[in-house]
């Protein structure tokens, strides 16, 4: 699902780092609050890095609940 970002409208990726240790609601309440964005927004990704630069977050609203993303490279990194 990450490889081709087919099917979104729109992606945000938070700058900065987050702490990925947080899971659904804790990413929610930094779209709503930090961000001041909708995170019940169909067809959007919302993308998070952390200090390590192998992994990755995303958030997905898929109409009847949250789609949470986790990739972690074998090799190389995020940029």
């Amino acid at each position: 699902m990450l490889n081709d970002a087919v099917g979104f409208e729109k992606i945000f990726i938070a700058t900065g780092y987050t702490d990925l240790r947080r899971g659904i609601d804790g990413l929610a309440s930094t779209i709503k609050f930090q961000f001041d964005l909708d995170p019940f927004q169909k067809h959007v990704l919302f993308l998070f890095c952390g200090k390590r630069t192998d992994r990755i977050k995303g958030l997905v609203w898929e109409g009847d609940g949250f789609l949470l993303l986790y990739k972690r490279l074998n090799i190389g990194g995020f940029s």
